[in-house]
Parts: C-alpha cells; sequence; structure tokens
C-alpha cells in the first residue's frame, strides 16, 4: 500500500496551494489563499509554522539573492526570510480589480510564470503572465476563468497551464529567448477525473496533476496518456510537489472550502514512485 501521511499541525487550509521544495531551507513552503496564509514544514522536525498575509496569496517562490517573491492580490511582493514584506516590485492587473494572482512557478533562466483569475471564479478576465528578472510583466494568453498549475518541462522549452474551469491543460513552446508561441490543447479532462488544478513534471516527463473535485493526483506520460493514480481522502485537491534531498517525497495540498470532510484543507504526503525535478529561484 502506497504512504499517506497527513501532516499534523493545529488548523486546515481554507485553500491550500502553491507548495514548494526549499533545499535551502530544507522545508517545503505552501500557501492558503483564502486563509491571506504562508505555511512551512520543516522536514527535519516536522515543525509547521504560518504566517498571516496581507491579502489573497496565490504563490511563493525563493529568490535567488535571498528571501522570497510572493503574490499577494494582484502583486509581486518581496519577503525576507521571516516572510515579512519589505518591497513591492510589480503589480498585475491593476484596472481589473475583481481578479486576483493565482499560482506560479519559477524556469531555470529565473522567469516567473503566473496565472490570474477573478475571484469569484466565474467569468474569463483572468490571464497567463512572465515576470522577468528585471521586474518586466508580459501577457501570455488571457481568457482564463481559473488559471492554474504551470508546469515546466525538464528542458525549459515546454510549459504548461490549465483552466480548471474548462478542464483543460494547454502546452505552449518557447523560442530561445524565452518567448511562447500559440497555445496548444494537450490534456481535456473526463467529467469524472474532476478538474486539474496544479501540476508537476517529474524526472521521466511525467506530469502529475492535482483533480479537484476528483479527490486525487494523476500521471500522465510524456504523450498525455493517464497511467497512475494516488486517491486521497479529501475531495479537493489542489496542487503537489516533489521534495526532499533526492526528490522523491510528495507533498499535496487541499482545501476545505465549500465542503464538510475531516481531512479537508490537510497537507499530505504521499509516495510518487519517482523522482521530481529541482526549484528553481526568481533571480529578480
Amino acid at each position: 500500500m502506497a504512504l499517506l501521511r497527513v501532516i499534523e499541525r493545529d488548523r486546515r487550509d481554507v485553500l491550500g496551494e502553491g507548495p514548494l521544495w526549499s533545499a535551502r531551507d530544507d522545508a517545503v513552503y505552501w500557501t492558503d489563499i483564502l486563509g491571506h496564509r504562508i505555511n512551512r514544514l520543516s522536514l527535519a522536525g516536522g515543525a509547521v509554522e504560518s504566517w498571516r498575509m496581507p491579502g489573497y496569496t496565490g504563490w511563493v517562490i525563493e529568490r535567488e539573492s535571498g528571501g522570497f517573491v510572493a503574490g499577494i492580490g494582484r502583486e509581486v511582493a518581496v519577503l525576507d526570510p521571516d516572510g515579512t514584506i519589505i518591497d513591492r516590485i510589480a503589480r498585475i492587473e491593476p484596472d481589473r480589480a475583481g481578479n486576483r494572482v493565482n499560482d506560479a512557478k519559477a524556469d531555470a533562466a529565473g522567469r516567473v510564470w503566473m496565472g490570474t483569475m477573478p475571484i469569484t471564479a466565474d467569468k474569463p478576465t483572468g490571464g497567463f503572465y512572465r515576470l522577468d528578472p528585471e521586474g518586466a510583466v508580459t501577457l501570455v494568453d488571457h481568457g482564463y476563468s481559473i488559471a492554474n498549475g504551470p508546469a515546466i518541462g525538464a528542458d525549459g522549452q515546454t510549459i504548461l497551464h490549465t483552466d480548471s474551469g474548462l478542464g483543460i491543460i494547454y502546452r505552449f513552446q518557447l523560442d530561445a529567448a524565452g518567448n511562447p508561441g500559440e497555445r496548444t490543447e494537450f490534456i481535456r479532462f473526463e467529467p469524472h477525473w474532476g478538474k486539474p488544478d496544479g501540476m508537476t513534471f517529474d524526472a521521466e516527463g511525467g506530469l502529475w496533476v492535482a483533480c479537484w473535485g476528483g479527490g486525487c493526483v494523476m500521471r500522465f506520460t510524456p504523450e498525455g496518456e493517464r497511467d497512475r493514480i494516488i486517491e486521497l481522502p479529501a475531495s479537493q485537491i489542489s496542487s503537489c510537489t516533489f521534495a526532499g534531498p533526492n526528490l522523491d517525497r510528495m507533498f499535496v495540498t487541499s482545501a476545505a472550502v465549500d465542503v464538510d470532510e475531516p481531512l479537508g484543507g490537510a497537507l499530505f504526503e504521499v509516495d510518487p514512485g519517482c523522482r521530481g525535478l529541482p526549484t528553481h529561484r526568481y533571480r529578480g
């Protein structure tokens, strides 16, 4: 039977998201978007800490020069190692007060790829953006109702992005300068799978997808064929990441919003049976 561990702590996430492995800190970080929090699990001792943030906190990513950057509301903020905001470096969609940032990943070039969505999750006003190290923000794609789960391939030339509302995972190919081509449909979810949410690649090119409403994480082959399912004791599974010195442990976030489940909003650890890819940092 596969490993399944519930991380012990004194609270559940309203909307857990964005798990991040930090080899620097030997810790897993993740956010509670609706709870306005950043959480940290120390792998060495198992202690969990939590910091209250001033708004919807979609993601947190390590910064090459130290500390972190985080998507809060419609801004990108710089945080010190203890989670205190020390600067704000970018505004996203300043003219769309009804939107917020949702999920993001950094690539090997030190850029951050992130999505936005309406707070109400009911209209296609969200977008997909690239934040460059010098602070420039570029619109990559638009028309998302629930922008989710960037995943970056090992070659650095393939980026996947999801509209959870439509149940579609899209693929973008990047040129040598990091500019994406036209999006193509990669995987369309069957209705009984739930909705594709956060995603990550493993070292073999497999894609792991958290299934919102499906109570599991699924693995897809590089060709987009479903080949493995790990079921979890919560329905709203939101994202996953590989962690640990060998990148062979997987941590999975979930949500408690709109459900009455004992483990809704828990952080889980499962055995993926494979290894992941290293975490990249923002170079700005």
